[in-house]
């Protein structure tokens, strides 16, 4: 079955999450996602993680992709390079500001080859602005977005996510600026740049405590999140409705809850609720809890650990795991979609070897033939 994306093809020049993420999505949905590695592989080939000496990091977020070794410093693999953007839609790219210019393949070359080019960029802090020349990682625009402070507030001291939060965001945010520049060169014909980075991205997830302190000079709009002790475990309870929060208040307090209707998004309070609500919580088992506030209503889960989340029967019903053979390894586990298309569903492919799409993909669009590609070898222009 075709995807919503077939017969779009996106050359990736990405490493590590938020550009190599954005271009698994794309892959998912049914694009041609050539992702061009230098010889010897992109370098997040050998991190960590390991299972059976593949790695689970470059796994999850280059599945469905072809992998192309071609090596950009070199003039004749520039000339492939070239050739290749004359026959793709996008360009994703996750370089500092300024590194494609000097490479040659800034935005006006690339439109000179391809009118009809779409370059993506993902980077720290985009392509304009005072730290735009800074090298980031998804710790910093945690850090600068105010994020952590918010994350460790209960604990008094800043704290970051176990995941990279920001790198996921920024994917997203390049996908849906990538298919907008679809629509838009869909009517006109005309390419763009999708500049995207992580520090606007980190800023969406302060987005109301941010706006709440320009208008008021007061810190306030959003809290940390900490979970109830239970007997047994945690649980998270959103009682952020009005309704909710008057019958949560009325099912611990055991009576009448009548002025307790102040929202509590997240577990936290204004008032003393939070301490009634403790000591109600660590008298019971997390399960005890999570069927009580159900039944009427209340948003609760219980705080899982990771090989709960592995086993949830609700996460592989949804495919969101899936189990593919893999050359290295020989078996992984590995993300499903996440996006659900009833007509188009989107598909999710093995993890390639490092170039083992070359010669194929230079045949194939580029007419490249056997003595064509070896000469290129022995130039060290591809591997």
């Amino acid at each position: 079955m075709s995807g919503c994306l077939d017969g779009i093809r996106v050359l990736e020049l990405a490493r590590f999450q938020a550009g190599p993420r954005g271009g698994m999505l794309l892959s998912d949905l049914g694009a041609e996602v050539i992702k061009i590695e230098p010889p010897g592989g992109e370098e997040t080939r050998k991190h960590p993680p390991l299972v059976r000496g593949q790695s689970v990091y470059f796994s999850v977020y280059n599945r469905g992709k072809k992998s192309v070794c071609l090596d950009l410093r070199n003039a004749e693999g520039k000339e492939v390079f070239a050739a290749l953007v004359a026959k793709a839609d996008i360009v994703l790219e996750n370089f500092r500001p300024g590194v494609m210019r000097a490479m040659g393949f800034d935005y006006e070359r690339l439109a000179a080859l391809n009118a009809g080019i779409i370059l993506v960029s993902v980077s720290g802090f985009g392509q304009y602005g005072p730290y735009t020349e800074r090298p980031a990682f998804d710790s910093l625009g945690q850090a600068m977005s105010g994020l952590m402070t918010l994350t460790g507030q209960q604990e008094g001291k800043p704290i970051g996510t176990a995941s990279s939060v920001v790198d996921r965001y920024t994917a997203l945010h390049a996908t849906i600026g990538t298919l907008a520049a679809l629509r838009h060169r869909e009517r006109t014909g005309e390419g763009q740049v999708v500049d995207v980075c992580l520090l606007d991205s980190a800023l969406t997830m302060v987005e109301i405590p941010t706006s709440y302190y320009l208008a008021t000079g007061k810190e306030g709009g959003e809290g940390g999140r900490p979970p109830y002790k239970t007997r047994d475990g945690f649980v998270v309870i959103a009682a952020a409705g009005r309704d909710m929060a008057a019958r949560l208040m009325q099912i611990v307090r055991g009576a009448s809850a009548e002025g307790d209707t102040t929202p509590m998004a997240g577990s936290t309070g204004p008032d003393d609720r939070r301490a009634l609500i403790d000591r109600w919580c660590v008298e019971r088992t997390t399960e005890e809890i999570c069927a009580k506030l159900h039944e009427a209503g209340i948003p609760s889960a219980p705080v899982r650990t990771i090989p709960q989340v592995a086993l949830d029967p609700h996460l592989w019903q949804r495919e969101m795991l899936v189990k593919m053979e893999d050359a290295i390894a020989g078996e992984m586990y590995l993300p499903g979609a996440t996006i659900k298309l009833s007509k188009t569903p989107a598909r999710v492919g093995p993890v390639p070897t490092i170039g083992q799409h070359t010669d194929e993909t230079l045949s194939r669009l580029l007419a490249y033939d056997a003595p064509k590609l070896a000469a290129l070898r022995r130039a060290g222009a591809i591997a």
